[in-house]
């Protein structure tokens, strides 16, 4: 007599296995090697974790990369504390970051954690107490040493993006003793007596030894006080201190925090930036329609574990904005060559190529001519043509209208 075999579905299989996995590996600590990180516009992190003899598939949720005080990238050696989950519509068990940290860390690191975390509990990260950039600031206030790269860097790029900036400069040393002190009360001096509408304070990028004054409480909590907006430029873009997480704004370079800070001339940009909002608008539509998918799911598995159900549909939906994003490449790029032709007939109407058709420009004190009525006789004026100008006084004027000399 056959006995009556009991045959589980894939979900029911998935989920059993799931159930023992992450039961039996729950806050595990794990090292090894970082590869194919991916920093998703979500704000989730995607990567791998390897060493010589195997890999896991690892993912950090936004709201836990804040706590990571460097940028990950392939080859780094990371420790790693989480929990192994399942991403069960591919089948595939994952490591779930809650926190990480480069293997070997010393002891300045240790200092750095503890004093982040006791600002951090204070608030001084919160976002809202983050304050508003300037759209179109008028004199930035720069506090970085005067004879490094970081303050040729950004005055290069803020005269090639908006020249008539005006930039005051207070210099301070970056590192060594005592430097930290000369930050914090630059900031202070900023704020108190030099009527500036932003702050960039930052440096070139170094070790952590380097990078320490930026990294102290004095200064971090000068630019948490500041009533003007701070951004921070410390180091290379995989560089954080604490300056970073306290600032308004984090920029990963100097030279970035020279292109956050002003707009750029070019209108074309600006058609541009209107065109990835609109973009931006057709994605979060996509993601809309998988609401009630998602509400579905978290319905159906609400007495087990609801977060966790969230979660995956989180990560499915960055899979599905990754293919919207992918699919508007080409529109995007369509409607760059639209906005060059813009460009190319608006420079077509330069009042300039008239003037080589042989018109010419009359200008009295300054001003142009538009009526033969606003001159008199022996009047100074300037004819300016396609190729210079040249001075004239006034012997006879001729009203076509009413037919006078004068």
């Amino acid at each position: 007599m056959n006995e009556e075999r009991r045959i589980a579905t894939v979900t029911e299989i998935t989920r059993q296995i799931k159930g023992v996995l992450e039961l039996g590996f729950n806050d595990v600590w794990v090292q090894g090697e970082v590869s194919n990180f991916k920093h998703h516009t979500s704000g989730h992190w995607y990567f791998t974790v390897k060493d010589a003899g195997a890999q896991i598939s690892a993912v950090m949720w936004r709201s836990r990369t804040a706590s990571v005080i460097f940028k990950p990238k392939d080859g780094m050696h990371v420790v790693i504390r989480g929990n192994i989950t399942v991403y069960e519509p591919r089948g595939n068990y994952q490591l779930d970051c809650l926190h990480m940290q480069q293997e070997g860390v010393g002891a300045l690191q240790l200092a750095l954690e503890k004093l982040k975390k006791k600002l951090s509990e204070e608030g001084l990260f919160d976002q809202a107490h983050k304050k508003r950039l300037p759209e179109y600031p008028q004199r930035i206030g720069i506090v970085t040493s005067p004879t490094g790269a970081a303050i040729r860097d950004m005055v290069s790029v803020l005269e090639r993006r908006f020249p008539l900036l005006e930039l005051l400069l207070v210099p301070v040393k970056v590192q060594g003793i005592g430097a930290a002190e000369e930050i914090a009360a630059a900031i202070e001096v900023l704020n108190n007596e030099k009527n500036v509408d932003v702050i960039i304070a930052g440096r070139g990028g170094g070790s952590l030894e380097d990078l320490w004054a930026f990294n102290e409480e004095i200064v971090a909590r000068a630019i948490y006080n500041s009533r003007i907006p701070v951004i921070s430029a410390v180091g290379h873009e995989i560089d954080f201190s604490i300056s970073d997480f306290v600032a308004d704004l984090r920029a990963p370079t100097p030279s970035a925090a020279a292109e956050l800070v002003v707009k750029d001339r070019n209108d074309v940009i600006d058609v541009l930036r209107e065109y990835s909002y609109s973009m931006k608008e057709a994605v979060e539509s996509v993601i809309e329609s998988h609401r009630d998918s998602i509400k579905h799911l978290i319905g159906s598995y609400a007495f087990n574990k609801p977060i966790d159900v969230l979660r995956q549909r989180m990560q499915y939906i960055d899979e599905l904005d990754r293919r919207c994003i992918a699919s508007l490449t080409h529109r995007i790029a369509m409607l760059s060559q639209t906005a060059g032709s813009m460009a190319a007939r608006t420079s077509a109407l330069d009042p300039r190529l008239a003037l080589k058709r042989g018109y010419a420009v009359v200008r009295k004190n300054g001003s142009i001519v538009g009526s033969a009525a606003s001159l008199a006789e022996h009047d100074l004026i300037t004819v300016e043509m396609s190729d210079g100008e040249a001075s004239a006084v006034v012997r006879g004027i001729r009203q076509t209208n009413t037919h006078t000399h004068g």
